[in-house]
């Protein structure tokens, strides 16, 4: 059986016409799922006691564990078991415009970015569209909450799971179904060039961010294997592409890491890489992990750089720390709780 939680509007409108019923009960299944939040198909009062068994036989109404749960100021950090007993992080950060969640997209990772934890513990599989929604789900439920923003950055590349990432905007998209706006969703990847392209041409209507990390091809690579497959000019030109199709701003992530790519040349360098694009920068202070050598850039460093793009006319922001004494970097979580440590 497949969870009810991985179809679309229109996957289970289709559904209904396979068995012989009309599209509109589809319609009623999200109501109860997705606005009551019923955990019971005998709950959903106005389907029939046929309809109802039938789709005892085709679908679960699962769901997924939380077996760790760190809070800090203005911050949540999950950690869930799966089914199949694998565990993948998702992290709530309350700001002053709302509650944004960061979801997790794989079990592992297999990118193997040189800074980031969940680089550390090789990819086991993609997460089911269910599997992503369900993160949704869970802490709405937990902290009586509801969620208004969400951004595909936690564990594993969204691209590399292109085929359940989609549906799950679609579900948490819709109107009928978790109902989060087109322009509060972001979905970030490291440069796939291929699955952009592909999502320039699918037309959906959330953010792009880019995983950048670094100003030219010898230091990129260092740090993102993926730049070796897809090097900056021919990242920089499908995102050229992606501006111009959609008139889409596009989001650069730069997580500065000390002396590193924290210089005041690379950020000059960045400037001229950036220049004249509709987009901006979103500086990121590296948040440490026992496991791996960099450490985060001083004050002093992140302002200057962010000065640096300043003058050059780039658009910057430095984002806001959250977490950094809760295991707050993606994957620190789930490896702490694995390795016992």
């Amino acid at each position: 059986m497949e969870s009810i939680y991985g179809f679309t509007l229109e996957m289970l409108e289709d559904y209904f016409v396979n068995i012989g019923e009309k599209k509109f009960k589809a319609t009623q299944v999200y109501e109860w799922l997705y606005k009551k939040r019923i955990t019971s198909w005998d709950e959903m009062t106005n389907v029939k006691k046929d309809t109802l068994n039938q789709m005892k036989k085709d679908f679960t109404l699962d769901s997924i564990s939380i077996i760790a749960k760190n809070v800090g100021d203005d911050v949540v950090k999950y950690l869930f078991e799966l089914a199949d007993s694998s565990k993948v992080e998702a992290v709530l950060m309350k700001h002053d415009y709302g509650n944004s969640l960061c979801v997790s997209t794989e079990v592992g990772c297999n990118m193997g970015c040189t800074f980031c934890e969940s680089g550390r513990m090789k990819k086991v599989r993609n997460l089911k569209t269910n599997e992503m929604v369900l993160q949704i789900l869970q802490i709405e439920k937990d902290l009586k909450i509801r969620i208004s923003h969400v951004v595909l950055m936690g564990i594993g590349e969204p691209f590399d799971n292109y085929d359940n990432v989609i549906p799950f905007i679609s579900i948490i998209n819709s109107g009928k179904g978790i109902d989060i706006g087109a322009r509060h969703i972001t979905i970030s990847t490291c440069g796939i060039i291929p699955k952009i392209r592909e999502f320039i041409s699918d037309g959906r209507q959330v953010n792009l961010a880019i995983s950048l990390h670094a100003s030219n091809d010898a230091l990129r690579s260092k740090l993102m294997p993926i730049n070796k497959a897809y090097p900056l000019k021919d990242l920089i030109k499908i995102l050229k592409e992606y501006i111009e199709v959609t008139g889409r701003r596009v989001t650069f992530e730069y997580v500065l890491l000390h002396e590193v790519n924290d210089s005041y040349e690379n950020a000059t360098e960045l400037a001229k890489l950036l220049q004249g694009m509709n987009c901006y920068v979103n500086l990121i202070p590296y948040n440490e992990t026992s496991h791996i050598e960099y450490k985060k850039s001083s004050q002093e460093r992140i302002l200057a750089f962010y000065d640096t793009l300043k003058k050059n006319k780039i658009n910057v922001t430095i984002r806001r720390e959250f977490g950094a004494k809760l295991m707050a970097a993606c994957g620190q979580l789930r490896s702490s709780y694995e390795e016992g440590c």
